[in-house]
């Protein structure tokens, strides 16, 4: 399936490793040019230089924490000063610590609000005029199954994800006359460095998760954890040419662990 992402630009944020470094790599092969955004510069300079490698595309890094008030804003002009233009924005950032309600500060609620929520406003904010004035965009939102059903112990997570996803739908409703499209894709317990942050160790038959709730493998029905792959995967047809008439919706990549309708 040829996806028309030929010669598009896309910002990839939270891009120098796991799920938006997947999406990047995608994105490249397909032919897009990309920018990677993440917080330490020697991550990015090695991202950079492997994608490069890899599919021969155009490859702009700006190291930044989106955390912080004004980054966002400035990972998306510099982008878009370097490359004339913003086809596509994928807004990801890494998760907030986790937790119970009973074990976390206000500093904590703070913290995720800035990194989860606020850095998407502003990276909305920042990426929406040109493509209104192109008429073309694709904006998608990484969040995570507990956007639409709480996991064990991530009392950040199943608080804000969802908030992100309501913005996202909202949002799709007021700028699809302009030709862009806003989705979510929530991904579910997939291989990367985040689910081995949360205490992630291997046992014979077994996978156990202190920070996400004891044993998992077994309530999900594939069986296993994702390749980040797969869920690039999807993320490249929801930005795609293909993907034109879909707009407000949230996919969850999860291997079926999901269990409303």
């Amino acid at each position: 399936m040829n996806l028309g992402l030929e010669n598009r630009v896309a910002l990839v944020c939270g891009s120098s490793r796991g799920l938006g470094r997947a999406v990047a790599d995608e994105l490249a092969a397909e032919g897009a040019s990309v920018a990677l955004c993440a917080r330490d510069a020697g991550d990015l300079a090695r991202a950079r230089a492997e994608i490069e490698a890899a599919t021969g595309a155009t490859v702009f890094t700006v190291a930044a924490d989106l955390a912080v008030t004004g980054e966002p804003t400035r990972v998306a002009e510099e982008s878009l000063a370097h490359f004339g233009r913003l086809d596509i924005l994928i807004s990801n950032s890494g998760g907030p610590v986790a937790g119970s309600f009973a074990t976390l500060a206000r500093g904590d609620w703070s913290n995720a609000t800035a990194l989860l929520l606020m850095s998407a406003v502003e990276l909305f904010t920042a990426v929406l005029p040109e493509m209104r004035g192109r008429r073309w965009g694709r904006i998608l939102a990484i969040t995570s199954i507990a956007a639409r059903e709480p996991v064990d112990n991530l009392m950040l997570s199943n608080s804000l994800r969802p908030a992100v996803a309501g913005l996202a739908h909202a949002l799709a409703r007021e700028v699809a006359a302009d030709g862009i499209t806003v989705n979510t894709i929530l991904p579910g317990f997939t291989n990367t460095a985040r689910l081995r942050e949360l205490h992630v160790s291997s046992t014979p038959g077994a996978v156990q998760a202190a920070g996400v709730g004891g044993s998992f493998l077994d309530a999900i029905p594939l069986g296993r954890l994702a390749d980040p792959a797969e869920f690039a995967a999807l993320a490249a047809f929801l930005v795609s040419e293909r993907a034109s008439y879909i707009t407000g919706a949230s996919f969850a990549v999860d291997g079926g662990w999901l269990r409303g309708l």
